[in-house]
């Protein structure tokens, strides 16, 4: 899953060597922590979150055969 939310970030955003996925597991959750540029954030979020509610649903469905419910958050 990291490494799914980390080349859709770098693909959207303008410093794509600054974009940094964490991942924190607390039992069946899986918690992604994304961190780009302070200028790439509106890109990331996209206009009314749209984009960043795309991010999340693809990783959602990509979860879904694990089994397990991963959250992403941008920070």
């Amino acid at each position: 899953m990291k490494e799914l939310v980390e080349v859709i970030a770098k693909a959207l955003v303008d410093h794509p060597e600054e974009v940094m996925v964490t991942e924190k597991a607390e039992g069946k959750n899986l918690i992604l922590e994304l961190h780009v540029a302070p200028s790439d954030m509106g890109k990331v979020i996209g206009k009314q979150g749209r984009i960043a509610k795309a991010i999340r649903s693809v990783v959602k469905a990509a979860s879904s055969k694990d089994n397990r419910k991963v959250d992403v958050e941008i920070v």
